[in-house]
């Protein structure tokens, strides 16, 4: 399940770093936005049915931090909302995702996790403070890719 969800979170991550050049209007990937993100709770929600143990719970709240992330994305867009909140929501989650680096046991996860605080850091200088980064949507688009897409790809077939 897995890999299907970083599959599709990459994708988020392209069209929504395309987004940020202002090649689309975030009225129109809010529904990408708000399926990835129903995407990633159902897969979640299946997840915290089976769950049995701390780390089961540990994993799906770390699933659950990039839910609420495209759902809330959704309802800023839709809105057309200043996404201050979802910025200072994107600071909470560049923090918890410290702490799942740190307790990941493969070195891939370690570096997906980092590179998925930055990435929400970030967006909570952009979001949360007002700050212009110009570097942005290049480095969405570039996470999306590096950490999601291609480990999702491989992870579908089978070579991760």
């Amino acid at each position: 399940m897995l890999g299907v969800a970083l599959f599709f979170i990459g994708a988020v991550l392209i069209v929504n770093g395309v987004g940020l050049t202002n090649r689309i209007e975030g009225k129109d990937s809010a529904p990408f936005n708000l399926l990835v993100g129903l995407l990633a709770l159902f897969i979640n929600g299946m997840g915290l049915f089976r769950a049995e143990a701390a780390p089961d719970f540990f994993a799906i709240a770390g699933g659950l931090l990039f839910a609420f992330t495209y759902l809330y994305l959704a309802v800023v867009q839709w809105y057309g909302l200043k996404g201050v909140g979802l910025g200072w929501y994107c600071l909470f989650v560049a923090i918890s995702a410290l702490a799942f680096a740190a307790t990941a046991g493969d070195v891939r996860v370690i570096v997906m996790w980092l590179l998925w605080a930055s990435l929400w850091f970030f967006f909570f200088l952009a979001l949360g403070l007002g700050k212009s980064l110009r570097l942005l949507p290049g480095y969405t688009i570039s996470i999306g890719i590096a950490t999601c897409w291609v480990p999702g790809m491989l992870m579908l077939m089978g070579k991760w």
